[in-house]
């Protein structure tokens, strides 16, 4: 695969999920790539990424990534490992193509990314991704809940609606309320619940 100007997005998520796995760590996708897994697709300019990296292998992963032309130091890496006041991303930033991908760190004491990540599904999305690991569906509505939360942003309400319309009953409520609750999200729970089953009518 050419990891020149000529690499699409989705390529370019599976180059960084090559150099993921080539150091063995815990990973998802998640964003619109893996909306794609539970409902209507749409399109995206970034590839969201969760890792479970651990400390030792830190150096091992800014290596793989040069070798694919993503340059991210070691020690920018160690720093987001440590720092856990924030929920920033490593910003991973392809340098032929401009492809960008925001890459979450697991960081100790986050029990809703330890849950999500325990239950990512694996899930065959086609060329050139083939079988990946992504956010199970109850997951990916609480994420976007909470990014609605602080951005109102539409694509949110599209993906939360989206998934709600297509999963319907085969979604775990009882997992989603339990977390809604503990999150603080009630409010902003009902108000896409009540905008699915709008759309739904339409």
């Amino acid at each position: 695969m050419s990891t020149r100007s000529a690499l699409t997005l989705l390529g370019y998520a599976r180059l960084l999920l090559d150099a993921i796995e080539a150091i063995g760590a815990e990973h998802m996708l998640g964003g619109a790539l893996a909306v794609v897994a539970w409902a209507e697709a749409r399109s995206t300019q970034d590839v969201d990424l969760v890792l479970n990296l651990p400390v030792e292998v830190a150096g091992d992963f800014s290596q793989q990534l040069e070798t694919r032309d993503v340059l991210i130091p070691t020690d920018i890496i160690l720093d987001h490992l440590i720092e856990a006041r924030a929920d920033l991303p490593l910003s991973a930033i392809h340098l032929y193509s401009g492809h960008r991908a925001d890459i979450f760190l697991l960081h100790p004491g986050d029990r809703l990314r330890q849950s999500a990540l325990a239950r990512r599904r694996r899930v065959n999305l086609g060329e050139p991704l083939n079988n990946v690991y992504v956010h199970s569906p109850e997951d990916l509505i609480l994420y976007k809940l909470h990014y609605f939360s602080i951005s109102e942003q539409d694509k949110h309400v599209r993906d939360i609606t989206s998934i709600l319309n297509f999963m319907g009953n085969r979604l775990d409520f009882e997992y989603l309320e339990g977390w809604v609750q503990e999150t603080g999200l009630k409010n902003v729970w009902q108000q896409m619940q009540e905008e699915a089953r709008r759309r739904a009518r339409q």
